[in-house]
């Protein structure tokens, strides 16, 4: 069967602090800003960030919204991983901004480096290093 998908449009996510979440992925990651709009009749910001060609974070707040499970294994959504070409700086700037990751691990059927961080929210953020330029994980 031919796939039915192309790729990925967005990923998007709830955050509890708005500009604190706004500046974690903008300011510290450096995701750059698509757009941003203020839904009045929701009371909530839309924040829409390009994370690579045709791909999209969107970044949602609304009022309270309810606490998710962050097991690593609860039912959902396990993590988010970004690819990037060599792990260490990334790892070293986000260690110079106060972020904490896990020891980097080697995935045994592909031989790639990855580690896992977190965002303000606790929601677990993967780098995974590609060193032939491929985009996939």
């Amino acid at each position: 069967m031919k796939p039915l998908f192309r790729s990925v449009h967005h990923v998007a996510l709830i955050c509890s602090d708005y500009a604190r979440s706004k500046a974690f992925y903008t300011e510290l990651l450096g995701l750059p800003i698509i757009r941003e709009v203020h839904r009045a009749e929701r009371n909530s910001f839309k924040l829409d960030l390009q994370l690579g060609p045709g791909i999209q974070l969107e970044l949602f707040s609304f009022p309270n919204p309810p606490p998710r499970p962050t097991r690593p294994e609860a039912c959902g959504l396990r993590h988010l991983a970004f690819t990037v070409a060599d792990i260490d700086p990334v790892i070293a700037h986000l260690k110079a901004h106060g972020i904490e990751t896990e020891e980097v691990r080697v995935d045994p059927h592909t031989g790639q480096r990855f580690t896992f961080f977190r965002d303000p929210d606790d929601l677990p953020l993967e780098l995974y290093e590609d060193v032939r330029g491929n985009t996939t994980p």
